[in-house]
């Protein structure tokens, strides 16, 4: 009986030990825009602005893959992921994260007209936004997520969503109800399209809105940041805890 027990503590020792280098033999790489490089977190550098505080850092210190290829860059495209990262990948990559699609859709424009116009400007441009996500945004996806299964043939692919940006219950707020409720609707409908390509690519789909519900911009437990003037890209970007709270769980339980 004793040496079943010694036999028993022995193996659960042996699984605390190795628990943590479970990823150990991982080849990661995370592939977006900033939403993936980190803006809005501290400690951004570099012309794309990446930060050790981003989901994918996160997750990479925490399971200590083999290798971590940090390619997400801040402002790019569909286009700037096939033409610059998709070739830096490596090709035994078996484990990819990726945000994209909302620099395609008009992000920085549409946030920029509804802080500076009124409320029918704002709905028009969102309105815009909405006509690209689905005359033009699905070939680009599926332009970007078949260059990724090119490159990387073995590799599980998780393509995270983007969060609604706005509480719209908050009384007292940079923008009016109409232009909150407008933007969290054009990126409900980018997410919808996101998920739907993803899945036809046979991605993972992560849902990162239930993790920042409750938590957006003008709530009192932000996990995204306002209007921010220094520095000013931090605007409507997660903050250290969006990151932390909201996108590396989302990352985790796909993984």
């Amino acid at each position: 009986m004793r040496s079943v027990t010694v036999l028993a503590v022995t193996s659960l020792l042996s699984l605390a030990f190795t628990a943590p280098a479970q990823a150990a033999g991982t080849v990661y790489a995370a592939l977006g825009d900033s939403y993936s490089s980190g803006v809005g977190a501290p400690s951004q550098t570099g012309i794309c602005l990446r930060s050790n505080h981003s989901y994918a850092s996160r997750w990479a210190a925490r399971n200590n893959p083999a290798t971590f290829q940090f390619l997400a860059c801040s402002g790019a495209t569909t286009d700037d992921v096939r033409a610059g990262q998709i070739p830096a990948l490596k090709s035994g990559a078996d484990l990819i994260s990726i945000t994209v699609g909302g620099n395609d859709a008009g992000f920085a424009p549409t946030v920029v007209t509804c802080l500076t116009a009124s409320d029918s400007a704002c709905a028009a441009k969102v309105n815009q936004g909405k006509a690209y996500v689905a005359n033009t945004l699905p070939g680009k996806l599926d332009a970007t997520y078949a260059a990724i299964r090119a490159k990387a043939p073995g590799a599980k692919v998780i393509v995270l969503s983007y969060p609604l940006i706005f509480d719209t219950a908050a009384v007292i707020c940079e923008m009016s109800v109409a232009k909150r409720k407008a933007i969290n609707d054009g990126a409900r409908v980018l997410d919808e399209m996101i998920e739907q390509r993803a899945e036809a690519a046979g991605f993972v789909y992560a849902e990162v809105r239930d993790e920042f519900s409750g938590h957006g911009v003008c709530s009192k437990s932000r996990y995204l940041n306002g209007l921010t003037i220094v520095p000013p890209q931090n605007s409507y970007h997660p903050n250290s805890s969006g990151y932390a709270d909201g996108y590396l769980p989302a990352l985790s339980d796909a993984v």
